[in-house]
């Protein structure tokens, strides 16, 4: 069992990582939701998630401390990256988190038991956080995926099964207008029904 929540954590990791290959300093960061969601930005939450779960909870502290996070942190601070945060700083954060955390999964049995603070110190297993890390790292691959595609295009998985129809950007692009026509035509429908039904009529004898 374990084995098998490993794996789908480590496709969840790469997933994310891969999102940031062949893209320059600004399209990594920039924002492009009302959120501000950026490519680099959630690797760096990732980083310290992993951190986080992995070694705060089960007692076995990281080698860096993160000033964003805790109880003094600046409101989602983990999330984007300020700009003297080069690349391959985060990103080389991230895998000495990934390191540390694949330290931990391997020393602990699942059903060991650790203590959540941001939960109200809660206990937990290995287990239930292994299931709660791979949500949120693959929620944020989800995340990633979209971000990216807004950038240039780029959709998929992983490098090597991007889990996609084996199609042309023609198709896709037919495909996308067929999409909004369907999107429009209820809406169209609707529209047409308020102008044919006319203004209520009203009866002055009520």
């Amino acid at each position: 069992m374990k084995a098998d929540l490993c794996s789908y954590l480590k496709g969840g990791r790469e997933s994310l990582l891969w999102k940031l290959d062949g893209l320059g300093e600004y399209d990594i960061r920039r924002p492009l939701t009302p959120t501000a969601t950026n490519l680099l930005g959630l690797v760096k939450h990732a980083a310290a998630m992993e951190i986080l779960y992995f070694g705060v909870v089960f007692g076995r502290p990281f080698e860096q401390e993160l000033p964003y996070v805790g109880d003094g942190a600046e409101p989602n601070a983990d999330m984007w990256a300020t700009a003297d945060e080069t690349r391959e700083e985060i990103v080389g954060l991230y895998r000495r988190a990934i390191a540390h955390a694949d330290t931990t999964i391997e020393a602990l049995a699942l059903d060991e038991v650790g203590h959540v603070p941001w939960w109200g110190d809660a206990a937990v297993t290995l287990h239930h956080v292994l299931v709660h890390v791979i949500a949120e790292t693959q929620r944020h691959a989800g995340h990633a995926d979209i971000v990216r595609e807004l950038v240039d295009g780029a959709a998929g998985l992983l490098p090597k099964n991007d889990n996609l129809p084996p199609v042309d950007e023609s198709w896709w692009l037919d495909h996308r207008q067929r999409v909004e026509q369907a999107a429009l035509a209820p809406a169209n429908a609707a529209a047409s029904s308020v102008r044919l039904s006319g203004p209520r009529q009203i009866d002055h004898n009520d």
